[in-house]
């Protein structure tokens, strides 16, 4: 994968709780997935579903910079890295 984001990457995604329901819109890191996350509005710890790679890719509106990345260079070039 490249160093440098595409500029077709999303670096924002509203989370929601699984548990509660609460949103909020945050920050995604950019060259890595996040497996926890710490929902403020029941302060429970979640994790991602089982066939994904962060909380981005399974509670996220937009999956992680890294999924993102892996998804554009299949399309640019018919397959992946």
């Amino acid at each position: 994968m490249n160093s440098r984001l595409s500029a077709d990457v999303k670096t924002t995604s509203r989370i929601t709780c699984p548990l509660c329901g609460y949103q909020k819109t945050e920050i995604m890191p950019t060259h890595s997935c996040q497996f926890y996350y710490e929902c403020e509005g029941c302060k429970k710890l979640i994790k991602p579903l089982v066939d994904d790679c962060c909380v981005f890719c399974s509670y996220g509106t937009v999956p992680c910079p890294p999924i993102q990345e892996a998804k554009l260079s299949v399309e640019r070039t018919g397959y992946g890295d």
